[in-house]
């Protein structure tokens, strides 16, 4: 037994190996030591080092979400330069990954964190004279330039064999972690806690929902852009999105191609749906290994294909909904939330099954027989006026606990992305994410352009208040 163990240890030892070579080009992985230098800091190792020793990873200060107030006449050269600044920390991210041996503290602040912090400096004064024109600048943006490093276990996985039966553990090896997951990352849903019951419905609720049924992107329409963040930016999002609904949607995409293009939608429905690809980390190469949002920008595997793709609109559990704007825009979830924080992070995993218990920052480690689920429930409430704000954030909010949006808000059909995926016990797999993220469960994100036409908004809007289930 002990004989056919070692050998099984050393297979999942070169497949770890492989998937660090394939996710950063056969470049190392920066490990910090808790080992201490002459000058009382922690040091940054490569690997094979002794030691307790942690992944890093860079840590901005993200200033698209603080830019909540940006003049329209000034957004297209602001969303630029924000662009800009995430390949500034994709690409300083790249260069701490393949240091290799050259990782003292030193080394990484003077080739590194300096250099980037002296290019965010520049950005963030383009930006600023940018709002200036028309506007007032908002003060301290030259705080926002200067980037540390954040440390994460480093305890990789990789699937190298299914798992045993009845048990959903991964497959783990101590190699370095190239880009992510870490063995932390997962959990088994069994374990999990079922999650507090929702607000009941109160006399008057809207209690209906309607149905777009848009197919699995079996037309295979891929991009690594993000049109509502970065538009007109090829590779915006350096990581590739999966898409349904719409067919134009690309950086370049403007709302009158969007309302003109084709869709898969069975109803006609023209809006867009978009999220991160999830992969199978399996040490297999996919065809955009050496290309940007792929291999480049540290996504690596196979991309899987939704077993099932739902796309549902509910209602209030206080009242009527009313229409959305058409080219409404809003994003759930933040893509940063690794470095930034979770105030933003709104992802939602599970298992069929099992989806009253629900993981906010971890993978599901499903039972045979049972799908990883990928749930994005969207802001409700709409302030009334705008499709769009500064940071995608502020024209949208949660509803509160009891189901009433907050004041200067009004309540509109809640959209629900539900995506399954066919996964054998013990794989493992992540979403595609900024080089930086390190494939985080937290960083999931769904987005969304309301294209319907107005007449197929009002007959969702009925179907919701009327309390009927449509589509």
């Amino acid at each position: 037994m002990k004989k056919k163990g070692h050998r099984r240890s050393r297979v999942i030892g070169t497949a770890v190996a492989a998937v660090a070579a394939l996710a950063l080009g056969g470049g190392g992985i920066v490990l910090i030591t808790d080992d201490a230098e002459a000058g009382g800091e922690a040091s940054a190792s490569a690997p094979g080092t002794t030691g307790q020793a942690t992944a890093a990873t860079i840590d901005c200060p993200d200033v698209a979400v603080r830019l909540s107030q940006v003049p329209q006449q000034a957004r297209p050269e602001v969303d630029a330069e924000l662009a800009r600044m995430d390949s500034q920390v994709a690409d300083a991210y790249r260069r701490l990954a393949a240091s290799g041996e050259a990782t003292s503290r030193q080394w990484v602040n003077s080739r590194v964190l300096d250099p980037l912090a002296e290019q965010r400096s520049t950005a963030l004064d383009r930006i600023g004279t940018a709002i200036d024109r028309v506007g007032t600048s908002p003060g301290n943006l030259a705080s926002m330039a200067a980037c540390t490093l954040k440390r994460d276990a480093a305890a990789p996985v990789v699937s190298a064999s299914p798992a045993p039966k009845g048990s959903p553990a991964p497959n783990a090896s101590s190699a370095p972690a190239a880009s992510g997951p870490n063995k932390s990352d997962f959990v088994d849903i069994r374990k999990v806690r079922p999650a507090a019951a929702k607000p009941r419905a109160r006399s008057g609720a809207s209690t209906g929902t309607f149905t777009s049924r848009c197919g699995r992107n079996e037309n295979k329409h891929f991009n690594s852009d993000n049109v509502i963040v970065a538009p007109g930016v090829s590779n915006g999002a350096h990581h590739k999105h999966d898409y349904v609904g719409n067919l134009d949607t690309s950086a370049f995409s403007s709302n009158e191609s969007l309302a003109a293009a084709g869709t898969t939608c069975s109803n006609g429905d023209r809006s867009t749906h978009y999220w991160p690809v999830l992969r199978l980390r399996d040490g297999q190469r996919e065809a955009d290994a050496d290309a940007p949002g792929g291999g480049q920008d540290g996504n690596v595997g196979r991309i899987l294909q939704p077993a099932s793709v739902k796309l549902t609109f509910r209602g209030s559990p206080v009242g009527k909904v009313t229409a959305m704007p058409r080219f409404l825009r809003i994003i759930t979830g933040d893509a940063k939330a690794f470095t930034s924080g979770t105030a933003n992070a709104n992802a939602s995993w599970s298992c069929t099954g099992f989806e009253n218990r629900r993981l906010k920052d971890k993978y599901p480690l499903c039972p045979s027989g049972s799908r990883v689920v990928r749930t994005f429930n969207f802001q409700s409430c709409w302030d009334g006026a705008n499709i769009d704000s500064a940071n995608h954030r502020t024209h949208v909010a949660f509803a509160r606990q009891d189901g009433s949006c907050p004041s200067g808000f009004r309540a509109i059909p809640q959209l629900v992305q539900r995506i399954t995926y066919n996964m054998r016990p013990g794989s493992v797999f992540a979403v595609d994410s900024f080089p930086e993220q390190l494939h985080k469960p937290v960083t999931d994100h769904g987005d969304f352009i309301n294209v319907m036409s107005s007449s197929l908004m009002r007959k969702a809007v009925f179907c919701i208040n009327s309390g009927r289930k449509c589509g």
